[in-house]
């Protein structure tokens, strides 16, 4: 069963994300308070716990939450392989998945901080379609793939 591990926020783009409890998800626009919120199509970005252990694997342990400027740390879903267009149920929030991966900046502060970044491989950005509170441990659904 896929869940959120974590919610993570920053106020400037490009730098590690800090856990909280809760957040606020507001339609068409992101996470209240988070620098990437906007009227865009990368407003929420996931990254599974899976990917973030791959880099562990080689050898980083100060891996945490955040650290990849993920919106959302999950837990038992395979994200980069869900086709865009994805509609995802996560807590009370519904989302679509509208990217996989991206450009990385070059050497950016999460590159440098962490020696190597998966977000650009395998994290994916959603806008969101229905707005309402998430937490840790809320259940993921894939509710409409593409």
């Amino acid at each position: 069963m896929a869940k959120v591990v974590a919610i993570n926020i920053s106020t400037k783009k490009g730098e590690v994300k800090d856990p909280v409890n809760k957040a606020v998800f507001v339609e068409n626009h992101g996470i209240e308070g988070d620098a990437h919120a906007g009227d865009w199509h990368r407003q929420v970005s996931l990254l599974a716990q899976e990917s973030a252990d791959k880099i562990r694997a080689k050898g980083v342990v100060e891996i945490r939450e955040g650290i990849f400027a993920e919106n959302i740390t999950t837990e038992g879903i395979d994200l980069h392989t869900l086709p865009i267009g994805t509609r995802l149920k996560i807590g009370e929030t519904l989302q679509e998945v509208t990217q996989i991966g991206k450009e990385c900046h070059d050497r950016c502060n999460i590159y440098n901080t962490v020696g190597d970044c998966v977000m650009p491989r395998e994290g994916i950005f959603t806008k969101v379609i229905k707005g309402g509170i998430v937490v840790p441990g809320d259940i993921i659904e894939v509710v409409d793939k593409k």
